[in-house]
């Protein structure tokens, strides 16, 4: 897959020369550079009998196939007390050593809920912690991911993740790599038909 990258608080430098962070960071890489337009494609076309009509279901699952390959925790609980233990809420969608993800399809009302979570799995708090980890990387679509995945126009994209980290700053103190995924190079999702659609002379 092709995507942009953003660092809030020098992320990308520190994943790219700390040795504690740079295989962890190495295998996110390896995972989404390791993803085809044809492997979306199947995806897509295997789960279409269940109505989905974007790529972010199939996308979704092929992250999380191929992370949990590589030894990544999912649904990663980020408190050790029971009253927070329960739900999506208080969890991580991936987390392994020093390194938090989230995959962030979900609306646009939740940007700022999935540049917060990072920061509580790496911040000290006065609730007992299940996991500690020192950085987070955000996985969204970008604007013309968006469009050609076909997905829901409320979905927060990374231009508007982007948009958030300015007056969050002070309160993100954690370093975070937010990873825009870029519109697939050889075919679009039709929003009538909801059919994968190639784009001719590729």
């Amino acid at each position: 897959m092709r995507y942009i990258v953003h660092d809030h608080r020098y992320a990308l430098n520190i994943f790219t020369t700390n040795s504690s962070f740079i295989p962890l960071y190495r295998e996110i890489t390896d995972v989404l550079d390791g993803i085809s337009d044809k492997d979306i494609i199947d995806e897509y076309d295997s789960n279409l009998r269940g109505n989905i009509k974007s790529l972010s279901e199939p996308i979704n699952a092929l992250i999380r196939s191929r992370l949990i390959a590589k030894g990544w925790r999912s649904e990663s609980a980020i408190f050790s007390e029971p009253s927070y233990t329960s739900g999506q809420r208080w969890r991580l969608d991936f987390a392994k050593e020093k390194i938090s993800i989230e995959v962030a399809f979900n609306h646009g009302e939740a940007i700022a809920w999935n540049l917060i979570k990072p920061v509580l799995a790496s911040e000290l708090n006065h609730v007992k912690k299940a996991i500690q980890t020192s950085a987070g990387v955000i996985i969204c679509a970008t604007e013309n991911m968006k469009r050609a995945g076909n997905f829901d126009r409320a979905v927060g994209s990374y231009e508007k993740f982007l948009r958030y980290l300015m007056p969050m700053h002070t309160m993100l103190p954690t370093p975070i790599l937010i990873i825009g995924l870029e519109a697939p190079k050889s075919f679009y999702v039709d929003k009538s038909t909801k059919q994968i659609v190639l784009y001719s002379g590729l």
